[in-house]
C-alpha cells in the first residue's frame, strides 16, 4: 500500500509520493497528433503530460498550453470538479504508481468549498481508474490501473500546518506548532484561505475563504495589458511574464514591473483587511504563516500589513508545494507503519 498526495489547484496541480514531486499548470487540452515530434533541444520532460482516460486522449499542463487547439481552464469550482479535476489528478499520480497496487490518497479543498464538495471529490477519485500513459518522444504507451482504495480530503491550508508539524514518517516534531495558536494565510490561484490551528485544533470561527486569490491580481494585470496592446492575455499565460517583469505581445515588449507592483499591493491590502477583521478576537495568535504560491508572491506586500508576528518562509522551498507535502505527511500519520 502506497501513500500519495495531490493538490489539485486552479492554477497548478501538484503531487508527491514522498520521494518525488511534480507540478504543472491546471490546463487540460485535446491531444493532437503532431506531424513533427522531434524537439530541437535534447532531453525529455521528467513526467509524461499525455494520458488517455475514458476513451479520450488528453494533454495536460504546459503541453496542453503549447500544443492543444482546444484548452480547458476555469476558475469555477463546480465546473473544475466535474470537468477537469479527475483528469488532472490522475495525470499527476499515474507516473508514481504501479499498476493495480492499492494506494491511499490525501488531497484538499479550499475552506469555502470543503463541506459542499469533499464527498463528491472523494467519490470522483476513490475508485479503480484505467489510464493510458503516452511516453514523451516515442510511440510507446503504458496501460495502468490506478487503484485508489482510500481518499482523505482535508481543508486546504491545513496542508501547510501538517508540513510544519509532522516529519517524514508522520510523527509530530515541532513543539511550537503543537502547543501554540497559529494563523495560516494560504493564497492560491482562485482563493485565499484563512485558518487558525489552536494547539493543532481547527478553529471554525477563525477560518474562511475569499475570492482574493492571486488570479485577482493577474486579472488586473491582464486588463491593463489589453488596454495597452489590444490583446486579451489568458491568465495562465501571464505566469512567466509576471515572474520576469516583462512580456512580449505581437513583437512589442511591455514592462510589467509597475503594473505588477500596483496589482499585488491592492490585493495584499484587501487580504490584510479580511484577515485582520476575521482574527480580531484571536488577538492571542502566537504566529502567522503565509503559504501557497500566491503567498510567496504577495508576502513582501502582505507581511507589513498583517497584525501579528509573521514567520518568514524558507527561500529555498517552492511554496506551491507546501500543502501537498503536508498532505503526504498526514497520510503517513494516518496510514503509515
Amino acid at each position: 500500500m502506497k501513500i500519495l498526495a495531490a493538490d489539485i489547484g486552479f492554477g497548478y496541480t501538484k503531487a508527491t509520493d514522498g520521494k518525488q514531486s511534480q507540478i504543472f499548470k491546471s490546463i487540460v487540452g485535446d491531444a493532437n497528433e503532431a506531424q513533427f515530434g522531434d524537439s530541437l533541444l535534447p532531453g525529455q520532460p521528467q513526467f509524461p503530460r499525455h494520458i488517455g482516460l475514458g476513451g479520450q486522449s488528453f494533454f495536460v499542463g504546459e503541453l496542453a498550453e503549447q500544443q492543444s487547439r482546444s484548452r480547458g481552464f476555469t476558475l469555477d469550482q463546480n465546473q473544475f470538479l466535474t470537468q477537469y479535476a479527475k483528469t488532472l489528478a490522475l495525470a499527476a499520480l499515474v507516473p508514481m504508481v504501479d499498476s493495480g497496487d492499492p494506494v491511499r490518497l490525501v488531497t484538499g479543498l479550499p475552506i469555502s468549498f470543503f463541506r459542499k464538495y469533499k464527498d463528491a471529490l472523494t467519490t470522483l477519485l476513490q475508485n479503480r481508474h484505467s489510464v493510458t500513459l503516452f511516453k514523451p518522444g516515442s510511440l510507446e504507451r503504458d496501460e495502468k490501473i490506478i487503484h485508489i482504495e482510500r481518499v482523505r480530503v482535508v481543508p486546504q491550508p491545513f496542508g501547510t500546518m501538517f508540513n510544519l508539524l509532522l516529519n517524514e514518517v508522520g510523527k509530530p516534531t515541532s513543539q511550537r506548532f503543537i502547543h501554540e495558536k497559529i494563523g495560516i494565510i494560504d493564497i492560491g490561484f482562485r482563493t485565499a484561505d484563512y485558518t487558525v490551528s489552536d494547539k493543532t485544533r481547527y478553529s471554525e470561527r477563525g477560518s474562511q475563504s475569499s475570492d482574493n486569490g492571486i488570479s485577482t491580481a493577474y486579472a488586473a494585470i491582464a486588463q491593463v495589458l489589453q488596454e495597452k496592446s489590444g490583446v486579451n492575455v489568458e491568465l495562465y499565460r501571464l505566469y512567466d511574464g509576471v515572474s520576469k517583469g516583462t512580456i512580449k505581445i505581437k513583437g512589442k515588449r511591455y514592462d510589467l514591473t509597475g503594473i505588477v507592483q500596483s496589482a499585488f499591493q491592492q490585493l495584499a491590502s484587501r487580504i490584510a483587511q479580511e484577515v485582520n477583521r476575521l482574527w480580531a478576537d484571536d488577538w492571542d495568535i502566537d504566529a502567522i504563516i503565509i503559504s501557497g504560491g500566491g503567498g510567496a508572491l504577495l508576502e513582501p506586500y502582505l507581511s507589513p500589513l498583517i497584525e501579528g508576528e509573521v514567520l518568514p518562509q524558507p527561500a529555498d522551498q517552492d511554496a506551491r508545494l507546501n500543502n501537498v507535502h503536508g498532505y503526504w505527511k498526514y497520510g503517513q500519520h494516518l496510514w503509515g507503519a
